[in-house]
């Protein structure tokens, strides 16, 4: 009897040997086997002949939960080099791609619900006991006649089926049970599939050659940068190129930063193919995840499109990879267990499995156009809008020399008052939510903070509450100063205070908000979408969300009111995602017929980013940086790994980096900077630390974690941390 090593949803570095049970256990199928006093789901790796523990001490595998593998050999040795690279526990990765009712051993088969005749009903047809409900005698008598229906053979049977069957079902005369999915062989299905509607656009040259050049790769691995301005049509691209895919029989996995904030992409897809498509994302009940996954795995689904985890997804013949917005931080998971960039693991996936990937985006991140510099990708420009937009005009609005209202110029004021007169809408940019980020006290200098966190609470004037951002406490806006009685100010804007200032400059306009704060569920997001959609409302005020993919073409203004946040900022990526922020805030505006224009507003419109930004462009501005990244050694020429630890006081988190540091000794390749505690120590009542590793080396830097890691680990002040390790971080708080 062969030896399984199984991996298990643990925090352990290790796999566990198990005897092979009942049946055959292949590599990446699930089992349930015994663990101390519980029964675990585990994920088989392989067979071996022998095992460090000796046989009679080896417990049998329980039960074999698939007779396939969910993870098949590719997608389970790309899992095994993402626990290598992000040197994480191997169980943590491999249950990472699966929804969480997989995990907890759920069947892997697709299924449907059908009803079927109970005996109580099947006596009732005899007897004709439904002389009075015709709709329903037919419904009973083709449940008799058959196996069971499901909802096709329900729509089959016309009109009134499924209300017929509900009534059945509440008589005791019909039950509902769930039954194996059927139907075509999924790879003939694919073969026979189309586009529902051809394109309503002809493509520019641009995006024509670059169909081609990436088409012109099927069969092999390709990476290529698809760098098109706003406007320019990088979907129609990425539509054109599944469209090929899908004709060839093959399937396509098209990843989003955030799919609230990408309705039209969605919708753009659902409405061009026929072919059914499985959405993945967080926002998913666990049971519509779980179904998006089988559809998935079974190769019913032919497109899967979804955020960071659905890199995971299990795809066979697959033929292309779509990374939307690839620049997007959102792709990297920055907390919880296994922190992974999905983008950098889509790549991988693509190489291995020898297909075309594709990362589009107005604005690369400096990584990525580093490896075109390089020529591990291939660069393709799409630097014309499609149609007849052209860029927008941007223009600096120096606040020294301007009086403000709430933190709006004189000079936006009036520009909206045009752009509005005309007929155009105005999008607002502030990414800071709330009425202020700050209470404060105008006699002793109070300020309202977070009791839980190293944070200022932000004041919501509605709700008249103080809320943290960071940890979520709540508490009530007070009237008075609660340490001298004087009198309290909100000194600050945020998106809630703008809207009020506006309503009141504007009186007739209408106006949405784009924002966490009012926008919790898909519905509400697509309602404020239409509100702007429909020309119903003429302003809209927004954080981060405004920015993310959104075709608004009578949005002839764009305003950012406070382009300073990251011009000074000790994080040495704050200065890319400024003016990442910035262009994908006036890539909003003059998409349309009419031409756009967009003011940005600052104290320092002298400053190097924002001067280039506006002279050269977003490209003029990376090679700068890039310039700036190679002096200093920093990311993309250098790599970074940060260890970071939490404890209940600063000493413990600082104490046990500062041991591991000393643990064991760096080689020459390696640098080691810190203990140092976060910009925030404290949030949510526990204080944060980390040691930074850097080396010019890739190679180097992962051979020293591998050894070092295992150092940290035995530590006696490890047990007193939550610790983590994170490779690549884009956040180094």
């Amino acid at each position: 009897m062969p030896v399984m090593r199984v991996a298990l949803d643990t925090p352990l570095r290790r796999t566990f040997d198990y005897l092979a049970g009942e049946g055959v256990a292949h590599p990446g199928a699930r089992v349930r086997v015994p663990f101390g006093r519980r029964q675990l789901v585990g994920i088989v790796l392989e067979a071996a002949a022998t095992s460090d523990v000796p046989r009679e001490k080896l417990k049998r595998i329980a039960e074999l939960i698939d007779p396939e593998p969910v993870l098949d050999a590719e997608l389970l040795a790309l899992l095994r080099w993402a626990a290598e690279y992000y040197h994480h526990p191997i169980g943590e990765v491999l249950f990472a791609a699966l929804p969480k009712l997989a995990r907890e051993g759920a069947t892997s088969r697709a299924l449907r619900e059908v009803w079927v005749a109970t005996t109580d009903g099947v006596a009732a047809h005899e007897s004709d006991g439904l002389q009075r409900a015709p709709r329903q005698r037919e419904v009973l008598a083709a449940l008799v006649a058959s196996d069971g229906l499901d909802s096709e053979a329900l729509v089959a049977l016309g009109g009134g089926a499924r209300d017929a069957i509900h009534a059945l079902v509440k008589r005791g005369w019909a039950a509902s049970q769930s039954a194996p999915a059927t139907g075509a062989d999924p790879e003939s299905t694919a073969r026979a599939a189309a586009p529902v509607t051809a394109s309503p656009f002809t493509l520019t040259a641009e995006q024509a050659a670059a169909v081609d050049a990436i088409d012109g790769g099927r069969g092999r691995f390709g990476a290529f940068l698809l760098h098109g301005i706003t406007g320019s049509g990088k979907t129609e691209v990425y539509l054109r190129l599944v469209e090929r895919v899908l004709a060839r029989g093959e399937r396509a996995l098209v990843l989003v930063p955030e799919i609230g904030l990408t309705p039209q992409l969605v919708g753009r897809f659902a409405a061009r193919f026929s072919v059914p498509m499985a959405t993945l994302h967080s926002a998913l009940t666990g049971t519509a995840r779980l179904a998006a996954w089988r559809d998935a795995l079974s190769g019913r689904a032919r497109i899967v499109l979804g955020t960071r985890s659905a890199v995971f997804a299990p795809l066979s013949q697959l033929g292309l990879i779509v990374i939307d917005e690839e620049h997007d931080a959102s792709f990297k998971q920055h907390e919880g267990g296994f922190r992974y960039s999905a983008r950098d693991i889509a790549v991988m996936r693509a190489q291995r499995a020898g297909v075309p990937i594709v990362l589009g985006t107005a604005t690369p991140s400096l990584e990525s156009l580093h490896n075109a510099q390089l020529g591990r990708y291939a660069r393709l420009a799409l630097p014309r809008r499609a149609g007849e937009a052209l860029p927008p005009r941007l223009a600096l609005v120096d606040l020294r020399a301007e009086a403000l209202r709430n933190g709006l110029s004189t000079t936006v004021a009036e520009a909206m008052r045009r752009h509005l007169a005309e007929r155009g809408q105005v999008l607002v940019f502030l990414n800071r939510r709330g009425y202020a980020p700050t209470l404060a006290c105008t006699s002793c200098g109070w300020i309202a903070g977070c009791t839980a966190c190293d944070a200022r609470l932000t004041v919501y004037a509605r709700a008249a509450r103080l809320k943290c951002h960071h940890c979520g406490a709540d508490a009530p806006l007070p009237a008075r100063c609660p340490q001298c009685g004087y009198e309290v100010r909100a000194v600050g804007q945020g998106t809630e205070r703008v809207e009020e200032t506006l309503a009141t400059l504007f009186p007739e306009t209408t106006l949405a908000r784009l924002d966490r704060d009012v926008v919790r569920r898909d519905e509400e997001l697509h309602a404020v979408l239409a509100r702007v959609a429909s020309g119903e409302a003429r302003i809209l005020v927004g954080t981060q969300m405004v920015t993310k993919g959104h075709d608004f073409p009578e949005v002839t203004l764009a305003v950012v009111l406070n382009a300073d946040h990251g011009l000074f900022s000790t994080d040495f990526r704050a200065a890319e995602r400024l003016a990442q922020t910035i262009v994908q805030v006036a890539g909003r505006s003059g998409r349309g017929t009419r031409p756009g224009e967009v003011l940005i507003q600052t104290e320092y419109p002298e400053h190097p980013l924002l001067v280039s930004l506006l002279a050269r462009g977003y490209e003029g501005f990376a090679e700068t940086a890039l310039a700036e990244r190679q002096a200093a050694g920093w990311p993309p020429y250098g790599r970074l790994a940060a260890l970071r630890a939490s404890a209940l006081t600063l000493h413990e988190a600082v104490e046990f980096l500062g041991e591991a540091r000393r643990s064991m000794a760096a080689p020459r390749a390696i640098k080691l900077l810190g203990p140092a505690p976060a910009a925030m120590a404290r949030r949510a009542d526990r204080f944060h630390a980390q040691l930074l590793v850097e080396s010019s080396d890739r190679a180097a830097l992962h051979r020293f974690l591998d050894a070092w890691l295992p150092q940290a680990e035995s530590l006696p002040s490890a047990r007193r941390v939550r610790w983590a390790l994170d490779v690549d971080p884009l956040e180094l708080f």
